[in-house]
Formats: C-alpha cells, structure tokens, sequence
C-alpha cells in the first residue's frame, strides 16, 4: 500500500503484493483506491489504441519506488553516476 511521505501525504510506490510484472499498476489502484484491474485495463487500451501504455508503464517502473525502499530505479541510477 502506499505509505505516508515526510510532508504527511501519501507516496505512490509499486507494490509487491499483488503484481503481475513490477507492480506498477498494483500501486496506482492501492494509492487511488480503485480495483487494479481497472488500473491494467487502461494501461492496455493506451496500448492499443495510441501505442503509449507500454510507455507509460516503463516510466511508471522507472520512477516509483518499491515498497519498502527509499529511492526510484531511476534515482540510483542517477547516484550511481
């Protein structure tokens, strides 16, 4: 589930429970309470009919969190250079 930030709001992250893939989509339904299957569907008709699904997920994973991890894949990356 997503976790309460510093500033008191909640932090999207990808969530481990749950996942197909990297739990993108697992996150964003826990974070808007909505079912993830909602979540996936969209992601797949963005797919289909303008071809940015695929994308959008990529960068999704790229800059949210795991759950129970400080930093992005996209963060550590970045420090690494």
């Amino acid at each position: 589930m997503s976790e309460n930030n510093g500033s008191g709001g909640k932090r999207l992250l990808r969530l481990r429970d749950g996942r197909m893939v990297a739990g993108v989509c697992a996150g964003i339904a826990a974070h808007f309470k909505i079912d993830v299957n909602l979540v996936r569907l969209g992601f797949g008709i963005f797919t289909v009919f303008y071809g940015i699904g695929v994308l959008a997920y990529l960068v999704a994973w790229a800059i949210l969190p795991e759950e129970g991890e400080d930093n992005s894949i996209l963060e550590t990356f970045v420090r690494k250079l």
